[in-house]
């Protein structure tokens, strides 16, 4: 439907060919930006719907007192399934503090929720296929585990700033008892809510993602970032670190990248970087620990990204 839509406003109504480098990059970016768009609006309404279950005080409850391997795992998953964005850095990170999460689990959790989103995962699915979708769900768990069991056996709590642990943000009393109506119209206001902070992001992914299909010359790009650089996937995460944006925005630009012959591994750490190490992320956290932790953290997830990168391009 998408493309047949795609094919009709670039050839009937633009009358562009999409065998010209321009005609295929409009193509890619009308394509592209239906599509995206219909699936965030049905996959933000199907899973606001089922979030209104996991608000941050449950979350909170069901990983006090764990045991820290089981805590770890359900920490990894909740992030899977309750995604948080980055604004919400903040008042989480204090809650898990407050409530004696230890630290280790509170990153695992932090890591998770933006790099392993269900929407992207849906999306993944879309634009590739099965193999690398449920790959790119499983290292992100893997590496949320990991990265968040080193941080906690480095015993850095020093580094949280000593105000975040005199801060008492009280407890619900009771969990408010939702009708499905209420949940239902909280599913559409969060459709609304979130198409409305992330369009400009998936416009400007997209765009990106079309000039690349149209107009990057494929020798280079295959030369710098394909599988026969062994430096492509470090430079690709060097390069993804200053960047924001969010999974969404950011799976245009990879699936660009992998049709002009870019190793999947190479994007995804790409992907990776941006949704997990972004700039404006590292600054809420400033406001939270001391740059110790700050670097700590960059350094492992990093390192954990380039590894799984390298390791995609070596079995895809």
């Amino acid at each position: 439907m998408f493309k047949m839509l795609a094919d009709w406003l670039v050839e009937d109504i633009f009358g562009l060919s999409t065998a010209t480098k321009f005609g295929g990059a409009v193509h890619f970016f009308i394509y592209d930006t239906t599509k995206i768009l219909a699936l965030i609006a049905v996959m933000i309404f199907i899973i606001s719907y089922i979030r209104s279950y996991f608000p941050p005080e449950k979350v909170k409850m069901w990983l006090q007192g764990r045991r820290k391997g089981v805590a770890s795992v359900l920490a990894a998953l909740l992030g899977v399934v309750s995604p948080f964005c980055s604004c919400s850095t903040v008042p989480l990170f204090i809650g898990f503090v407050e409530a004696g999460i230890p630290l280790g689990i509170t990153f695992t959790f932090l890591i998770s929720s933006p790099i392993v989103n269900e929407i992207s995962l849906v999306m993944l699915f879309s634009m590739f296929d099965w193999k690398i979708a449920v790959l790119y769900i499983i290292v992100g768990v893997v590496l949320a585990i990991v990265a968040g069991a080193i941080i906690g056996r480095l015993k850095l709590e020093r580094y949280v700033e000593s105000y975040v642990y005199e801060i008492k943000m009280g407890e619900q009393a009771a969990m408010e008892q939702l009708t499905v109506r209420d949940r239902l119209s909280i599913a559409k206001e969060n459709v609304i809510e979130t198409v409305k902070k992330i369009w400009l992001y998936i416009l400007i992914g997209i765009g990106i993602g079309a000039f690349i299909h149209g107009y990057a010359p494929e020798e280079l790009l295959v030369k710098y970032a394909g599988e026969n650089n062994p430096f492509a996937v470090p430079v690709a995460v060097l390069l993804g670190v200053p960047l924001y944006s969010n999974a969404v925005g950011s799976l245009p630009i990879v699936e660009a990248l992998m049709q002009k012959g870019v190793a999947a591994g190479t994007a995804l750490a790409f992907m990776m970087a941006i949704t997990a190490l972004s700039l404006p992320e590292m600054i809420l956290l400033r406001k939270l620990m001391k740059p110790q932790l700050i670097g700590v953290f960059a350094g492992v997830v990093s390192i954990g990204i380039i590894i799984i990168g390298y390791g995609f391009n070596l079995i895809l």
